[in-house]
């Protein structure tokens, strides 16, 4: 989303800047949109912060806890086409 269009905004006594609408309405920035402010090198970059926090995969995959005997493939085969069932098979 390359655009070479120049606007100007000014710095207020409190430091606070205006974007221009045209700017927030392409990212679709609403009020009290939160944002990350970078510096670099080239300026001040500014990033919508996401809706969801990183996860990565040793903080999502595992097995929850399970008490009692194990189960054979066979069963557990068995107990998802169960659910299948149940949850299609809906009259």
């Amino acid at each position: 989303m390359a655009h070479s269009e120049n606007l100007i905004t000014t710095v207020s006594t409190k430091g606070q800047i205006i974007l221009p609408k045209t700017i927030r309405q392409r990212r679709e920035w609403e009020a009290g949109t939160r944002l990350i402010v970078e510096e670099t090198p080239e300026g001040v970059l500014l990033k919508q912060i996401p809706a969801f926090a990183p996860t990565w995969p040793d903080n999502v995959f595992g097995m929850p806890p399970f008490s009692g005997e194990p189960k054979t493939l066979e069963e557990m085969g068995a107990g998802v086409l169960a659910e299948a069932h149940r949850r299609h098979d809906r009259d």
